[in-house]
């Protein structure tokens, strides 16, 4: 990495590396302002930039919960369910990454089986590991067995989330891994996770000075070992409670962050991620979704076009719940019919209606109605908008017991997207013959 900059020209003294003014903004011009990440099922596939929108469930989690068992440790049962879960929604567009640690695999080998499932059991477009640089590179090769090396190498097809180490850090671990995937052209995700007032200012434009610097170097790695890979600038600001030193979620001043930090994504020309579904409450609850939409809001808002965690994240990120899931994904079709804006032709104007229905009457029944009933507004597949007495004689439920029903009943009719068998066998032996390279490491 030293090398790298030395050679663009960069000041290096022992391992502080500083930059001229515009230097990194030069470096980055090299990146695509907009690429396809490719899925195996082509219709599947998004694009990653410009005005496009990309929904991603929440990512890193080592517990779940649900109503029925409690907060434990993620299984590898836990990750299958929930690559399941995203693949059933309407309203996600990616199959995301670490949904949440197996704890039940060894550290070194987990990343193995996470890859496969998000391959055997979505055919929507996915991220690969970034523990280490070894096992960058086994997500990337998972990914030419699957598409074929050739295409690997000319197409993005895997994405890796990558995290400084604030403040100003970057270490090891993350630029190989980071230069792991520049180098076979597929896009890194540069993330700092800055809480404010630990890992970086209790300021918002110190805190976004910060994450602007260590985000752009960075970017510009990624162009010092391929010119021309494709990379998304990712932002994570974060508040803290003072009294107490816990991190805080959702609150407004991370979430009015977002505003500058999508501006400043636009001046380099770079793809953005930026903020999401985040939430400290600890059950799927008022506190949950209010905390949620307040930081999903300002992910829409500021132009984001990759949102991981748009789906799953309570307890600070330390949990993934299968009803807040659930909900989430809800929310995420509301923000598709909010994105899509308001279409103006000669239907949605409805003069028709205006003429046949007149002043003082109402248009229930009127043609235009009928003809646009079944569109016309997004329907939840979760909230109640049934009269009270209904809803008593139907249980009284809150959302939560609804979205645990829903949860299961998708687990239950899940069908997984064919694949074809020789891939599958592939895929397996390769699974196979990592794993038996290498002793279990439990840490």
């Amino acid at each position: 990495m030293l090398d790298h900059w030395r050679r663009a020209g960069a000041k290096i003294e022992g391992v502080r590396v500083t930059f001229e003014p515009g230097m990194l903004k030069e470096i980055v011009r090299s990146a695509p302002a907009q690429f396809t990440q490719h899925a195996r099922n082509a219709a599947r596939s998004v694009e990653i930039g410009g005005r496009n929108v990309v929904f991603s469930p929440a990512y890193g989690s080592p517990f779940v919960m649900d109503l029925d068992h409690g907060r434990r440790y993620g299984t590898i049962e836990d990750f299958r369910n929930l690559v399941k879960l995203a693949q059933s929604s309407p309203w996600l567009h990616h199959s995301g990454g670490t949904i949440c640690e197996p704890v039940d695999v060894p550290v070194n080998k987990r990343h193995l089986d996470m890859v496969y499932s998000h391959i055997k059991y979505s055919d929507r477009c996915f991220m690969g590991s970034i523990t280490a640089e070894e096992r960058a590179e086994d997500s990337i090769e998972m990914a030419r067995i699957l598409f074929g090396a050739e295409f690997v190498d000319n197409n993005c097809v895997i994405l890796g989330n990558v995290n400084v180490n604030s403040p100003l850090v970057w270490d090891a671990t993350m630029t190989k891994s980071l230069r792991a995937y520049a180098r076979a052209n597929q896009a890194a995700v540069i993330v700092p996770f800055i809480l404010g007032g630990a890992m970086g200012p209790v300021t918002n434009a110190g805190a976004i000075a910060q994450a602007y610097a260590e985000t752009l170097a960075g970017c510009a790695l990624t162009q010092l070992e391929r010119k021309g890979a494709p990379v998304i600038f990712g932002n994570f600001l974060s508040s803290m409670s003072l009294r107490s030193g816990s991190p805080t979620f959702g609150t407004p001043e991370p979430a009015i962050g977002s505003m500058v930090v999508g501006q400043l994504a636009r001046r380099l020309g770079l793809p953005l991620r930026c903020a999401g579904n985040f939430s400290n409450s600890k059950l799927p609850d008022a506190q949950a979704m209010q905390e949620g939409a307040m930081s999903m809001l300002s992910a829409v808002h500021c132009g984001a076009n990759f949102i991981l965690h748009s789906a799953g994240f309570v307890d600070g990120l330390l949990a993934m719940s299968y009803e807040k899931f659930m909900m989430d994904t809800d929310f995420c079709g509301a923000l598709h019919s909010y994105l899509a804006g308001v279409v103006v032709d000669d239907n949605t104007l409805a003069m028709d209606a205006f003429l046949q229905v007149g002043p003082g009457s109402h248009f229930l029944g009127c043609d235009h109605t009928l003809r646009n009933y079944q569109t016309a507004f997004w329907d939840s597949a979760l909230s109640d908008n049934e009269p009270f007495e209904k809803w008593v004689e139907q249980g009284e439920t809150d959302m939560a017991l609804r979205a645990n029903r829903a949860w299961k009943k998708t687990l239950a009719e899940y069908e997984a997207p064919p694949l074809d068998v020789a891939i599958d066998e592939a895929l397996l032996d390769y699974v196979a013959r990592r794993k038996n390279s290498m002793a279990d490491a439990w840490y």
